[in-house]
């Protein structure tokens, strides 16, 4: 009776022993220099079973300038990476090293929660996934445009021609625009960054 007594005492919790997502405050415009930092730090120490993920949401921004189109990166939480790794070894007991090792990591701030760092809920890490599973292999327009307005084309066999937009298509990233040409209106199907906002000319 005693025996099992203590074996109840002594049981850890599972759930305290899975994977938990945390948030890492880094210097501002270091987010993707923390992340190689913590991956090389992986391998150089065998953290491979306790940092499991390193992550800094982004997102591909495209427009035009000067006619030229260009893509940039855009971080959806500037300021920070995020880990997931485990905060207990097999037997409950709190690991340092991982936390420690990141928080040596040059241009890491610190973890959220500092001293205490604080696991992220699962409703917070599902939004941060959401949106990193939203954009993937995409690249999204600067510009937002709605159906109806007038937008000028920018590129292609159609440059300067100014037409009405009729369909947006968000997933593929593209725009039917209705042109005039000839005295016809006529569909243009065009990518996102082929065409910017039209600002009509005053006298």
């Amino acid at each position: 009776m005693d025996g099992e007594e203590l074996e109840s005492d002594v049981a850890v919790d599972e759930k305290m022993l899975l994977p938990k997502w945390f948030a890492v405050q880094t210097l501002s415009n270091q987010e993707s220099k923390v992340k190689i930092a913590i991956q090389a730090a992986i391998k150089k120490h065998a953290l491979e079973d306790v940092i499991l993920d390193v992550l800094v949401p982004t997102e591909k921004i495209v427009e035009v300038k000067n006619g030229k189109k260009l893509t940039r990166v855009k971080k959806f939480y500037p300021g920070y990476a995020f880990v997931r790794m485990r905060a207990y070894d097999a037997d409950g007991v709190a690991l340092y090293t991982p936390f420690s090792t990141i928080k040596n990591i040059n241009g890491v701030v610190r973890f959220v929660g500092d001293r205490d760092p604080v696991e992220l809920k699962q409703s917070e890490i599902d939004d941060v996934l959401k949106k990193v599973e939203a954009v993937a292999g995409k690249t999204v327009p600067k510009v937002a445009y709605s159906v109806g307005e007038i937008v000028k084309i920018s590129d292609g066999p159609f440059l300067n021609l100014t037409g009405a937009i009729e369909d947006i298509d968000t997933e593929e990233g593209r725009l039917r625009v209705n042109v005039t040409m000839f005295g016809r209106t006529t569909p243009v199907d065009l990518e996102f960054w082929q065409v910017e906002r039209y600002a009509c000319e005053r006298d």
